[in-house]
């Protein structure tokens, strides 16, 4: 008996627009559906003249068109060690903050110009983290991608902790959507189906009421 052989689909590249980054850029596939919900990373390190950020997109087939939606940005390893030197010292943090369409995780870095004691660095860290909460809590996921890419969020909170002390590098390390964990979303439903049986119960009580109000007329 003779075997089937499967028909190999001849592979091409397929134009992927990326919107946030004013670009496209062409991915392999037998097929455009094979690049749906598929994940790919985009080094803009020559975009921004030696500055080592990565963007993470995820990919989205409609009407077979692909256009790619940024999920979270990064700075290189590379980066981060060549921009802390001898002489300096730094800090870290990594915090969750609500924007105005997402969850988002951040964590800045923040590198001084001298060595400084630990309370400097805590002092640091402790205002650089209300500092950011406070800017984002307002504005759109994409619209901070572009800002952490033009360095307008990085200057702005430089400038307001320069009160503690001058920094040589403020930067955004990483900023992403954070996904909600499974005991998150159960207690969101739970939170959600409670609200719908209480605004039904409401509803119910004024009918009553109205009801009530009509016979008595």
């Amino acid at each position: 008996m003779a075997l089937k052989l499967k028909k190999q689909v001849k592979k091409k590249f397929f134009p992927v627009e990326v919107p946030i980054a004013n670009t496209e850029i062409g991915l392999f596939a037998g097929e455009i559906r094979e690049l749906d919900n598929r994940y790919v990373k985009l080094d803009l390190t020559n975009q921004l003249k030696g500055k080592a950020l990565e963007l993470k997109l995820k990919i989205n087939v409609d009407n077979n068109k692909a256009n790619a939606k940024a999920i979270q940005i990064q700075l290189l390893g590379y980066y981060v060690r060549r921009a802390v030197r001898k002489g300096t010292d730094y800090c870290e943090d990594s915090f969750v903050a609500q924007i105005k369409d997402q969850r988002v995780r951040i964590k800045p870095l923040l590198v001084t110009r001298k060595r400084v004691t630990k309370k400097v660095l805590n002092g640091l860290r402790k205002s650089a983290k209300e500092k950011i909460t406070d800017y984002v809590k307002d504005k759109k996921f994409d619209d901070l991608i572009v800002e952490i890419i033009n360095g307008k969020i990085q200057r702005e909170i430089n400038i307001k902790l320069k009160k503690i002390y001058p920094l040589s590098l403020c930067e955004i390390r990483f900023f992403g959507i954070e996904e909600l964990k499974e005991h998150e979303i159960y207690e969101k439903e739970h939170k959600s189906a409670e609200e719908k049986v209480e605004v039904e119960e409401k509803t119910l009580v004024k009918k009553k009421i109205s009801r009530k109000k009509s016979a008595e007329e």
